[in-house]
């Protein structure tokens, strides 16, 4: 049996939770708690520690999610959960046009682990969602990296970024 573990990880308020809970097998892990001044009309909660989930693929393979605070204050986080990763997730919200904080969170995965990773640009959905080219041109990420439209509240789409991670890890 494999059980390999992928990194969903990105800024505050990008889809992540709702990526591993469209994906997840399981009732996931939640570490949410009430905002205090990053209150949004859309958001009252954040993770300070970690979403679980799982997916099973088939009787050889259950794929552990863990998904990362978006915050920076709770970075400590991220290195640990960064430990035996076998590739990441950058999940961006498509209609921010500073990704700055993403920039940074894709900075300290690489650093890391010389894993696979992707970028799902969610919230493609939405009217004012850069393109690609804008979301590749401001992180400054190759052209041999992908990025997959993403929108986070449907399962299909969450799917595609599931097969489209594992590909690269060639799980």
């Amino acid at each position: 049996m494999k059980y390999p573990k992928i990194i969903i990880t990105g800024p505050f308020n990008s889809g992540k939770t709702e990526l591993v809970k469209n994906l997840s097998d399981i009732k996931v892990v939640e570490t949410e708690q009430i905002l205090g001044k990053e209150k949004t009309l859309d958001k009252h909660t954040t993770t300070v520690v970690m979403d679980f989930g799982r997916v099973t693929l088939d009787n050889d393979m259950i794929v552990y999610l863990f998904g990362t605070p978006g915050q920076d204050r709770f970075d400590f986080m991220w290195e640990i959960l960064s430990k035996n990763m076998i590739g990441f997730v950058v999940m961006i919200d498509s209609t921010q046009r500073d990704l700055s904080l993403a920039k940074d969170i894709l900075k300290f995965f690489k650093e890391k682990s010389d894993v696979p990773y992707i970028i799902a640009a969610n919230k493609k959905d939405l009217f004012g969602a850069f393109d690609n080219e804008y979301i590749r041109e401001n992180l400054n990420i190759p052209k041999n990296i992908e990025i997959v439209p993403c929108i986070a509240t449907d399962r299909n789409s969450c799917i595609n970024v599931l097969i489209k991670i594992l590909e690269k890890i060639n799980c």
